[in-house]
C-alpha cells in the first residue's frame, strides 16, 4: 500500500479550472464514499479550498484517481489533466507537510490552510475513509505544521487574504472609513475579512447569510448589521464594498444586478471581492467601468512584499519538513516489517515449545537433567541456526559476499579478519 497525492492548485491551474473541480461541502461525503468504493483506493481524504483541490489517498496504483476526479465533476479528463500533479509516496508526504505549514500557499505562511486541512481530515474521519495510514500521516502533518510555525519566522508579518482584500479597497477609496461594506456569507474567510475591515473602521458593515442565526452571531462580534441574503439584489446600491465567500454552486451577484446597482448609485464606484470557488460574482461584472472586481488570484498581486525577509524561515522550515518526511517513511517501513517480525517470533516460539516438550519427556523417563539441558540447548541452537546457515551455503557469486554481510549485521558478529 502506497500513499499518493493528486490535485491542482493556484500554481498549476487558473481560477476558471479550479472552480470546476471544487467540491461542494454537501457533496463531500458522497465523493469520499465514491472514491473509496471498490478495492482501488483504500483510504482517502479530500482537501478543497479556493486555491486547491487535492486528493490524499492510499492505494496500490494511483491511475484510478485522475479518472475519478474528472468523472465525478463530469469533465473530460483531457480538460483537467494538463493542470494536475500526482505525487508518489515520499513526494506526497512532503507535499502535505508543506501545504499544512503554509509553504505552498498563495500568501506564504498564512495560517488558515492548517484549519482547512483539519476540516478535511475531520470530514474523512466522519465518512469512515480515514484508515490507519492516513490517520498517522495527518497526525504527523499537524505536528510538523506546529513545529514550523513555533520554531521559524514563517508567519512573521504574514499578509492574509483578508488583509489583502482591505488593501485592495484602500487603493480604490481614499478612506475605507468612509465606506459601507457588505459581506455575503459567514464562514471562516468572511470572519477574517470582517475582522480586518473592522480594524479600518468603515461607516457600516452588514452580513448577509443564508443561515440567519450564524449571520447574527458573526455580526454581533463586530457591531455589524444583518440582512437576508435574498435581499442582496435590492440593497446592493447602498454598499461601496462587497466581499463574498459562500459555498453556493451558482453566482449570487449577477451582471444585471450589478448594472442596476451602479445605475442607482449614479456610477459611484464599487469594489467587489470574490473569494469563493466556484465564484459568487459573475466574471462579466469585472468589465463594467465603475466596478473593480477582484478574485482570489488577484489578491496575490497585493500581498505585502515581505517575502525576502522570510526566505531564511523558508529554508529552516524546509529542513524541518525534510527531516520529518524521513521519520514518517521510517515509520512506514517499520510498519511493513511488522508481519515479518511476527512470523519470525512465532517461528522461534514454535522451536522453543518443541524443544521444551522434548526435554520434559526425557526428564519424565528419568533422563539425566544435565544431559537433557545440554540436548535442549543444542537443539535450540541447531534449529535457530539452520535458516541463516542454509542461506549462507546457498548464496553464490556476488550474493555470497552480501549474504555474509547481512548475517554478520543480523547477529552482531565481529568484522571478518583478513
Amino acid at each position: 500500500m502506497q500513499l499518493y497525492a493528486l490535485g491542482l492548485n493556484h500554481h498549476t491551474a487558473p481560477l476558471a479550472i479550479r472552480e470546476r473541480v471544487a467540491f461542494q461541502p454537501e457533496r463531500l461525503d458522497l465523493a469520499l464514499h465514491d472514491l473509496t468504493r471498490g478495492s482501488a483506493v483504500r483510504e482517502a481524504a479530500i482537501l478543497s479550498t479556493c486555491n486547491r483541490t487535492e486528493l490524499y489517498f492510499a492505494a496500490e496504483q494511483p491511475q484510478h484517481a485522475a479518472d475519478w476526479l474528472a468523472g465525478f465533476h463530469q469533465l473530460p479528463l483531457n480538460e483537467v489533466a494538463p493542470y494536475l500533479y500526482a505525487h508518489p509516496q515520499r513526494d506526497a508526504i512532503r507535499h502535505v507537510f508543506r501545504v499544512a505549514s503554509g509553504l505552498d500557499s498563495m500568501v506564504l505562511g498564512e495560517p488558515q490552510i492548517l484549519g482547512q486541512v483539519k476540516d478535511a481530515v475531520r470530514r474523512a474521519e466522519e465518512a469512515g475513509t480515514l484508515g490507519t495510514l492516513l490517520h498517522k500521516l495527518f497526525q504527523s502533518t499537524f505536528a510538523v505544521a506546529k513545529e514550523v510555525r513555533s520554531t521559524t519566522a514563517i508567519g512573521a508579518n504574514t499578509v492574509s487574504m483578508a488583509a489583502a482584500a482591505v488593501n485592495l479597497c484602500a487603493r480604490i477609496f481614499e478612506r475605507v472609513s468612509d465606506q459601507h461594506v457588505l459581506f455575503i456569507g459567514a464562514g471562516e474567510m468572511i470572519e477574517l475579512c470582517a475582522a480586518h475591515f473592522a480594524g479600518a473602521g468603515p461607516k457600516s458593515m452588514t452580513i448577509a447569510n443564508r443561515t440567519e442565526a450564524r449571520g447574527q452571531a458573526l455580526a454581533s462580534r463586530f457591531g455589524a448589521q444583518t440582512m437576508r441574503i435574498d435581499l442582496v439584489g435590492d440593497m446592493l446600491p447602498r454598499f461601496d464594498i462587497v466581499v463574498s465567500c459562500t459555498a453556493a454552486p451558482l453566482p449570487i451577484v449577477g451582471l444585471g444586478m450589478a448594472e442596476r446597482a451602479i445605475k442607482a448609485r449614479r456610477h459611484r464606484p464599487m469594489v467587489m471581492v470574490d473569494l469563493a470557488v466556484p465564484r459568487d460574482i459573475e466574471p462579466e461584472i469585472g468589465k463594467m467601468d465603475d466596478v473593480f472586481l477582484y478574485t482570489v488570484d488577484d489578491l496575490a498581486q497585493v500581498v505585502d512584499a515581505g517575502l525576502e525577509s522570510r526566505q531564511q524561515a523558508v529554508i529552516e522550515a524546509e529542513g524541518i519538513i525534510d527531516s520529518r518526511v524521513d521519520g514518517f517513511l521510517h515509520w512506514m517501513q517499520a510498519r511493513d516489517s511488522v508481519p515479518v517480525i511476527r512470523a519470525l517470533r512465532q517461528h522461534a516460539e514454535n522451536v522453543r515449545e518443541a524443544e521444551v516438550e522434548r526435554a520434559l519427556r526425557l526428564l519424565a523417563r528419568g533422563g539425566d537433567p544435565q544431559q537433557v539441558l545440554e540436548a535442549l540447548s543444542h537443539g535450540l541452537t541447531n534449529k535457530l541456526m539452520h535458516g541463516p546457515t542454509r542461506y549462507l551455503n546457498q548464496a553464490e557469486g556476488e550474493q555470497h559476499a552480501d549474504a555474509g554481510r547481512i548475517v554478520r549485521q543480523l547477529f552482531n558478529l565481529p568484522p571478518q579478519q583478513h
